[in-house]
């Protein structure tokens, strides 16, 4: 019946706000200010038998109950172990006080000795217990792993709770930044933060989200990327640099792209883009088998196998393989939109595309998908690469590379356009674009060409899709498995809470029957 569950859910949470008076009378303060441990859960699972004075704490997520005895295991995101109560170590008031007023889902802390049970199962036998933090509301399927997408999504602390592959995956995430942090220090890089509010929208081809500054009282957009403000530390001095940034792009939703995501950029100066991808395929290669144990990850669509040497091939080659056109041969937009359309190619918006971003979408709709292991795409034309340096021998294409996963643009790089009066006369041509109507060209950006003409040495950089590349590790097939808290649009009535308590059954009568 419709409601039930968030009914039950409520008499659930009113007999445990009843439990908070009960165990202040018992002496017990239902929220206390501290609790000061010997060792995280992880390390204790890791202790001998016979260990004394062990301080621990978490949150209780499973328990047994065998009259005089009772076990339970204490939970954080990295580690998990058995503990035990036993009335003739606590008396019988203090014990029964834990087996009435204690429930899982609460927070409590044990200090006590470490044994094996019969099973061989180490345990923490209390001798002592301190309640840490009562929680009110019942948990999700009785602690089994959440199957709604949309609740693991909007109660991913639940999510995480209940089901170790998510934990697995944010810790894949964590030691994923680490290493690449470490990597990219020991080549000699700096960290740096640059500028999240921007008063052009710069350093991609994307649509931007724009704000009004109300103290300055002008428009602002969040940054589509930390490109252009990275390049001026180039300018000041920085030989290598690099930024972990927040991005945000204001276009279409799917598995593979969220409007706001985490990005690593980095720039090298003295680097061109070839002594880039020698150093990519080196990183990425270390990084990867660092945090993953091998070369070769497990994928829903069939493993990737990160090791042996990465292909490079060029961008016209594999639309004249995948869509049968030669994109060399067509100079403008309007030959080129007649070509595709000969070779049945639907592309959206097509009328309203420059050459550049006809290109890009053709590419990605005939050839990436079918890229499934680590792949370098190369030598990217001059109108789809405004930022990218252009090639010595042929002055139609850019020294640029991506590098291609399962069908997803991981990382984009260039040996990048260093040349102030080149550079204007690209972002000129991308300005009339915008002006007709390409929400996705760039923007005229005068006080980076400002900066530019104060000089620059050779650059070679990139951007990578944090979200994307830990996706594939973890075998992920939606970036918002790998995302904490992904925007999700809010909740209309009380469709969720039913949702995720609709067990069909009775609130429970007395102590611990919520487990």
């Amino acid at each position: 019946m419709e409601g039930e569950g968030t009914v039950a859910e409520d008499r659930i949470r009113e007999i445990k706000i009843a439990k908070i008076d009960k165990l202040r009378e018992a002496g017990h303060h239902p929220y206390p200010e501290r609790w000061e441990r010997s060792h995280t859960l992880a390390e204790a699972s890791s202790l001998e038998e016979g260990v004394s004075g062990v301080r621990v704490c978490g949150r209780i997520v499973s328990r047994r109950d065998f009259g005089k005895l009772t076990f339970f295991d204490l939970q954080d995101l990295h580690g998990r172990i058995q503990c035990s109560v036993q009335k003739d170590d606590l008396g019988a008031e203090v014990f029964g006080q834990f087996n009435k007023l204690v429930d899982i889902g609460d927070f409590v802390g044990i200090v006590g000795e470490t044994y094996n049970t019969r099973i061989g199962q180490l345990t923490v036998r209390a001798s002592e217990w301190q309640f840490l933090g009562k929680m009110l509301r019942p948990m999700p399927e009785k602690f089994h792993a959440i199957s709604d997408q949309e609740i693991r999504y909007r109660r991913r602390y639940l999510d995480l709770i209940s089901d170790a592959d998510s934990r697995a995956r944010f810790k894949m995430r964590r030691d994923f930044i680490r290493a690449l942090r470490e990597g990219l220090d020991a080549a000699l890089f700096d960290e740096v933060e640059t500028p999240v509010l921007q008063t052009k929208p710069s350093g991609a081809l994307a649509t931007p989200f724009e704000t009004h500054h109300a103290a300055l009282d002008i428009p602002v957009y969040m940054r589509i990327a930390p490109e252009t403000y990275l390049k001026r530390c180039i300018v000041a001095g920085f030989d290598r640099v690099y930024e972990f940034a927040r991005v945000f792009r204001n276009e279409g939703m799917d598995p593979s792209h969220l409007q706001d995501f985490t990005m690593l950029e980095y720039y090298a100066a003295y680097w061109n883009y070839v002594d880039n991808m020698d150093f990519t395929e080196r990183l990425l290669r270390d990084v990867i088998e660092r945090c993953t144990g091998s070369l070769v990850v497990s994928h829903a669509a069939g493993d990737i196998d990160f090791g042996g040497e990465w292909p490079r091939v060029s961008l016209s080659h594999l639309i004249s393989e995948h869509a049968g056109i030669d994109i060399s041969a067509h100079e403008t937009a309007e030959s080129l939109k007649v070509a595709i359309k000969d070779q049945g190619i639907f592309l959206d918006d097509i009328d309203h595309l420059g050459r550049g971003a006809l290109i890009d979408q053709l590419y990605k709709k005939t050839v990436r998908p079918q890229l499934k292991q680590p792949t370098f795409v190369t030598q990217h034309p001059v109108d789809l690469s405004p930022l990218a340096r252009r090639n010595d021998d042929d002055g139609n294409i850019t020294d640029r590379f991506q590098l291609v996963i399962h069908g997803w643009e991981v990382i984009n790089a260039y040996s990048e356009l260093v040349d102030p009066i080149d550079q204007r006369e690209r972002l000129e041509e991308q300005a009339r674009l915008h002006a007709d109507g390409d929400d996705e060209a760039m923007v005229m950006e005068e006080d980076y060409l400002l900066a530019m003409e104060h000089g620059m040495p050779p650059i070679s950089g990139w951007g990578m899709g944090i979200d994307r590349m830990v996706a594939l590790l973890c075998g992920a097939e939606n970036l918002r498995d790998v995302v904490l808290f992904p925007l999700l649009k809010p909740e209309v009535g009380d469709a969720i809470d039913e949702a995720l308590f609709n067990t069909g059954e009775e609130a429970p009568a007395k102590e611990g029957a919520d487990a």
